[in-house]
């Protein structure tokens, strides 16, 4: 088809777009040619949303920053991590010798409100000027009360209940004294190998672009200064997802186009929410680490995107420079990452040790560590600890907000929302609860370590996570007998089939056998990549066994990944993906099991087949031989041999306990204009048997493009409650914003021409509908990347000669 080019329009100003009846979502802004041409280009929001009082913060720092020796200026750039043994928290005693010393700004991994003071008072109480600690921890899907992991809250595709969950973990870890969460995760990750794919929202960005500002709203809330609050940090800045094979910390390389149409969106929605923090990535991108990258830090995200928070590194990223073989030494690695735009040093220690030295040799100018000392005394006066440092130190107020009953119930409702129903062969769930002998089978079936998955910050692992076992047993009736065997194991190397027996002897007298498998809980998260999605150790074995019974069977899957379970898939009567679910995962997974809950999650992620078509997303691109299962010519095309392409499972997919059927889609108009909106409906009808919730999801193909296209976007969805036989219509609204990339010469913009609209309960939305774009809008115009000359030296003879790049 030809691109109607009736007209350009240019609208330099845009920076977001909404969609109607959906969420925001943010446009990502391209490359800047300079930092002087980029000046004053972002529009500052961040202090408006956090409500800064500028007239008492301002002169308050200055007059702070003025009475600091450099010394105490380098001391607040420094982020060391306390610990945790059998007795409780303790620090090294070195650590505690630093922050007497003026030399740590904030520490990482103490909490509660007794350790916390501890720590606290030595710094207020023991340094010349008495400022206060900033304390950090990774929340990531919870504190004590833990919730789903992250990739199952974004399989709820429900707002709303995500940024509760980011509410409540931030309760409670600020009543422990906690002021800094490291998330949200907001990395799109599209190989599942890669094990922090469950600490994100999965492989969309319009998905997780709104599941980002949602969390940030979650933990951050109206006021920084609120007792329940905490300070969010978006990472890992950037690209961290796509590492090479799927290994963690490995190289990523892509074209600007990748980086700025997928990989971005997320970071800038966050600094658009008012993120107070980002953390860089420990991965070098297109050559150079993330920690060292002037192009990320500087010209993106402070200058493009006006971001006015501090950034931080993940840990040791600033050393890790050197086995990079992008810095020589710790010494050259501190002066890149702070002249390129890294405020605070976690864990590396090499700010303290290097940064004086580099400031009176004039490789780092004092004003740059005066500007990330202010960043982070600001965070601290937002926060209201000049006030009062032990403000976040209550014993009493720690006492009321852990595992409030509510906290508790809340986490019970999001692990039901979570859970996606992936088979139901002949409606075999949802469970009676009555007149049933049931054989609950698995390693996973009773283990409350693994309930609550990685990455669970103060979580209870030993008595508090409820599961699988105890929900049903506390779900079914008197009449029901329920009977346990573990069976098999779920090591990678176990091969001991002595369980087998007693699973096999209980499943023979039950009338439904139920399965809880899937991975150890430490087999996700990070440094945890994977060379085989298959199911580890024996289970695959016992499940085959067990299917020789020909007894129904229900496949619980607790796991942090997609999973290649393709024998499941055709021999297991029902399977329902339940991720990590948390401390009160037992419970929800018996209220989905016997119905008291019809699932209504849906994938946010894909699940392939086998582990040789990764990467595999839903949102590909087309090729210039496509390949039809019923076109003529079936060799010569972009195939497989010896399997489809197409996924096991496919992203946006879920059922229910009842179904839902779409009628034609209704478009107000056939056309859009460069200023218009073009409307579409769609009347939704439970036409099922049951009340349950259906995700309508909107997406978009762009047929002709200045470069290719996807076959498909996601670009809105709406989550409805349909009484049985009752019906919604549900009208979406597009802007030619919604249908923007970054072109062929990398401005920013929709380009005219005809477009197809697909609505339904999946990506694989049969319902369709097309519309032409009249007019060709450019959104931002183009840039060219930017490579900056900064100190990067080899050569010991002359250690600044070479100004090359980042």
């Amino acid at each position: 088809m030809k691109k109607l080019a009736k007209s350009l329009i240019f609208l330099w100003g845009v920076s977001g777009f909404t969609v109607t009846g959906c969420v925001v979502s943010a446009v990502p802004a391209p490359p800047v040619d300079s930092v002087a041409e980029a000046a004053g280009a972002a529009e500052k929001v961040s202090r408006t949303l956090w409500g800064d009082n500028v007239g008492a913060m301002d002169p308050f720092i200055d007059a702070l920053l003025a009475k600091m020796t450099l010394e105490e200026k380098i001391g607040q750039l420094n982020l060391l991590t306390s610990g945790w043994d059998v007795t409780g928290p303790t620090m090294n005693e070195d650590y505690k010798d630093d922050i007497a010393a003026g030399k740590v700004g904030a520490v990482f991994n103490a909490f509660t409100a007794s350790y916390t003071r501890s720590l606290q008072k030595i710094a207020v109480e023991q340094t010349r000027l008495g400022i206060p600690l900033l304390f950090g921890y990774d929340v990531i899907h919870g504190h004590r009360t833990i919730f789903p992991i992250s990739l199952g809250e974004a399989a709820s595709w429900d707002l709303a209940a995500i940024e509760a969950a980011a509410r409540v973990a931030a309760t409670e870890a600020a009543a422990e004294g906690v002021h800094w969460t490291f998330a949200p995760m907001v990395d799109i990750a599209r190989d599942p190998r890669w094990g922090r794919i469950s600490e994100g929202s999965g492989e969309d960005v319009y998905l997780s672009t709104q599941i980002a500002t949602a969390r940030v709203k979650g933990f951050q809330g109206e006021d920084l200064a609120a007792l329940d609050t905490l300070l969010a940090c978006a990472k890992h800045y950037a690209a961290y997802g796509q590492a090479q094979g799927g290994r963690d910390y490995h190289t990523t390389d892509m074209s600007e186009r990748e980086l700025w149409d997928t990989y971005l969106p997320p970071f800038q929605a966050t600094v658009e929410a008012g993120v107070a923090t980002l953390m860089t990535a420990f991965n070098d991108l297109n050559g150079v680490p993330t920690t060292g990258s002037a192009y990320l830090l500087d010209d993106i995200l402070k200058t493009r995107w006006g971001f006015e928070g501090f950034v931080v590194t993940d840990y040791t990223s600033i050393n890790e420079m050197v086995p990079h073989g992008f810095a020589r030494d710790n010494r050259h690695a501190t002066q890149l990452a702070i002249n390129t735009g890294v405020d605070m040093d976690m864990q590396g220690a090499v700010f303290v040790d290097h940064l004086k030295a580099l400031v009176l040799e004039g490789k780092v100018a004092r004003d740059r560590i005066d500007a990330a000392a202010r960043k982070i005394l600001a965070m601290k006066y937002r926060l209201g600890l000049f006030d009062d440092p032990y403000r976040y130190m209550d014993e009493d107020r720690q006492q009321r907000e852990i595992y409030k009953p509510e906290n508790l119930q809340a986490a019970r409702d999001m692990a039901r929302k979570s859970m996606v129903l992936l088979k139901n062969a002949d409606g075999l769930l949802p469970l009676r609860k009555n007149g049933l002998s049931l054989a609950v089978i698995g390693p996973l079936a009773d283990s409350k370590a693994d309930m609550i998955g990685s990455w669970a910050a103060a979580g209870d692992r030993h008595d508090k996570p409820v599961t699988l076992l105890e929900g049903i047993r506390a779900a079914v009736g008197d009449d029901t007998k329920v009977t346990y065997a573990r069976g098999g194991g779920y090591e990678f190397d176990d091969t001991d089939r002595s369980g087998f027996a007693d699973a096999m002897a209980i499943a023979r007298t039950a009338d439904v056998i139920i399965l809880a498998m899937g991975e150890k809980w430490d087999m996700t998260g990070e440094a945890a990549s994977r060379t085989s999605l298959d199911l580890p150790g024996t289970q695959p074995a016992l499940m085959r066994a067990l299917r020789e019974l020909g007894k129904p069977m229900v496949l619980v899957l607790m796991n942090g990944r997609p999973l290649t379970i393709n024998w499941a898939a055709t021999e297991v009567d029902a399977i329902l993906e339940t991720w990590y679910a948390g401390t009160m995962g037992g419970f929800a997974i018996a209220d989905v099991l016997f119905g008291d809950y019809n699932p209504s999650g849906k994938l946010p992620v894909t699940f392939p087949r086998s582990v040789g078509q990764i990467p595999l997303y839903y949102n590909m691109k087309n090729t210039g031989r496509p390949y039809d299962v019923n076109g003529v010519e079936q060799k010569y095309r972009s195939r497989y041999i010896d399997s489809p392409n197409t996924p096991l499972y496919p992203f946006g997919y879920g059922l229910s306990y009842t179904t839902f059927t779409y009628s034609e889609i209704r478009l107000d108009s056939a056309q859009m204009a460069a200023g218009g909106t073009l409307t579409a409906s769609v009347t939704v009808t439970n036409s099922g048997a049951r009340d349950g919730e259906e995700v309508v999801q909107l997406y978009v193909r762009d047929l002709v493009g200045s470069v290719t296209r996807p076959v498909r976007e996601l670009k809105g969805f709406q989550k409805i409650m349909l009484k049985k036989g009752q019906s919604q219509t549900v009208t979406f609204a597009l802007q030619p914003a919604d249908l923007a990339f970054h072109r062929r010469d990398m401005s920013y913009g929709a380009e005219a021409g005809e477009f197809k609209l697909f609505i339904g309960g999946s990506s694989e939305a049969v319902k369709e509908a097309d519309f032409t774009l009249l007019d060709t809008v450019v959104l931002r115009p183009a840039h060219s990347p930017q490579v900056r000359a900064l100190p990067h030296y080899h050569s010991t003879r002359n250690p600044i000669a070479s100004l090359t790049h980042e």
